[in-house]
């Protein structure tokens, strides 16, 4: 492959992008899908959401085709397809195992990247146990959250009308949620503690709506973000750098390789 047509990345993340539901952001999405040129593009669950297509209307139109279209693109232009479905697209896990054209379908798995280090790409809901309250709290909660993303929708879309950018609401108000801001917490420690264990060198994950990246006791923690909230997506480079990315394209955080990678093909993913 020639340096002109080599693809930018070496791996992407997406997840949390709700296709189906009235939050998601599939404009942006589309946009993005349409300049992005990857080896390997990731879809880390919750990619249709069938909750709500099961319980509300679908909001389904030329945005949300496109995604699916800049999906079929991507995988036509040779980028393999990994799909780990979450919990709002769960009945899918029924056909984890499946290796389709320029599609894997797994439960859970393992990245590695251009420097060694091997990651484990999973939703995170299985974590859920450890980290959500539970009982009349989070079904309040979950009240809660769905007018919050109206809102966010609401204010978007005057900033639209007034020239400005994207900015999430959902995030502001978390950002200042003392509640929100421990369960956070458990669930970033549940993940390391779950790559640990497994001896591996980190995770990749979404489900809690938060973009992330960092070290945290030799570890690594990737969490890609959403498309209802962050409008985020992971990238890995070539020397196995990892880059969180706003729909923009622009940077958001970046945790360099290691010093002295071991350079090597990708390979194809494993298993968990």
């Amino acid at each position: 492959m020639s340096t002109a047509t080599a693809p930018r990345h070496r791996a992407v993340f997406i997840s949390d992008v709700h296709l189906g539901s009235a939050h998601c952001h599939a404009a942006e999405l589309a946009d993005f899908l349409a300049t992005l040129r990857t080896r390997r593009l990731y879809l880390v669950g919750d990619i249709v959401d069938l909750w709500w297509l099961a319980e509300r209307r679908a909001a389904w139109g030329p945005h949300q085709r496109q995604v699916i279209e800049g999906l079929h693109a991507l995988a036509r232009s040779g980028t393999e397809l990994v799909y780990v479905p979450g919990n709002h697209d769960r009945p899918i896990r029924n056909f984890c195992g499946l290796v389709l054209p320029n599609m894997r379908l797994r439960r859970r798995t393992i990245h590695v990247t251009g420097d060694g280090r091997r990651l484990l790409v999973t939703h995170g809901d299985d974590y859920d146990a450890l980290t959500q309250f539970g009982n009349l709290q989070e079904r309040f909660g979950d009240w809660l959250y769905e007018r919050i993303l109206a809102g966010n929708r609401l204010t978007n879309r005057v900033r639209r009308r007034l020239g400005l950018r994207y900015w999430s609401l959902a995030d502001f108000l978390k950002s200042r949620s003392g509640a929100a801001e421990r369960y956070i917490a458990r669930f970033v420690q549940a993940g390391l503690d779950d790559a640990g264990r497994r001896g591996l060198d980190g995770i990749v994950c979404g489900h809690i709506h938060r973009a992330g990246l960092f070290q945290r006791g030799g570890l690594v923690y990737a969490n890609d973000g959403d498309w209802v909230e962050s409008l985020t997506a992971l990238a890995e480079e070539p020397d196995g750098s990892l880059v969180l990315l706003r729909h923009d394209g622009s940077e958001l955080a970046r945790l360099p390789g290691r010093a002295r990678p071991r350079l090597q093909a990708a390979r194809p993913s494993q298993a968990a």
